[in-house]
């Protein structure tokens, strides 16, 4: 069995796009997934399959959640080595102490147009990022509510993108069990 990670976009935000963990829960039950365990109300998912890839098992979920719940949630789905390859891989190890000042902005594809000359005329002199292929880092210690970066970073990123502060990730990892 896979462990994996899914990072839901845009669920429970403004009144929009309601779907309450425990009914979520239930979704990733009845596809056969086992150890189901969410996390806040965001949409964040630990769980356990048979699937060996990210790609069919994502539409199956999504297809779940419309047929159920009427949207088409935005998913990026991690396996477990993924998800930690990511987190070994934080530029900014120092910024963990404050947590909620580093994001990582998971990417649904690699963000091939970039536009980083925008980003990085619009980052603050205290802000600083990192691009990989899977992640957009964001060090924001004036606060993320703050950054203009955070704001329209998918918009310069070119892909589609859902973000977590690194507590968020912590407690993900620690769902994991690694």
């Amino acid at each position: 069995m896979q462990t994996w990670i899914a990072l839901f976009r845009g669920i429970n935000v403004g009144g929009n796009n309601i779907l309450p963990m425990a009914k979520l829960r239930e979704n990733l039950e009845s596809l056969q997934l086992r150890n189901v365990q969410t996390y806040i109300q965001s949409g964040n998912a630990v769980f356990e399959s048979k699937a060996k890839t990210s790609g069919p098992l994502t539409k199956k979920i999504q297809q779940a959640i419309e047929s159920e719940h009427g949207f088409r949630p935005n998913l990026i789905l991690l396996s477990s080595e993924q998800f930690e390859e990511t987190i070994e891989a934080n530029p900014f190890p120092d910024a963990s102490d404050d947590p909620k000042s580093l994001h990582f902005f998971f990417l649904q594809t690699p963000a091939t147009d970039a536009d980083l000359p925008a980003i990085d005329a619009i980052k603050s002199e205290t802000e600083q990022y990192v691009l990989t292929d899977s992640v957009f880092y964001l060090h924001a210690p004036e606060g993320i509510g703050r950054s203009k970066l955070a704001a329209k970073v998918e918009r310069y990123l070119d892909v589609p993108t859902t973000a977590r502060n690194f507590r968020t990730v912590q407690k993900l990892s620690e769902m994991v069990g690694t």
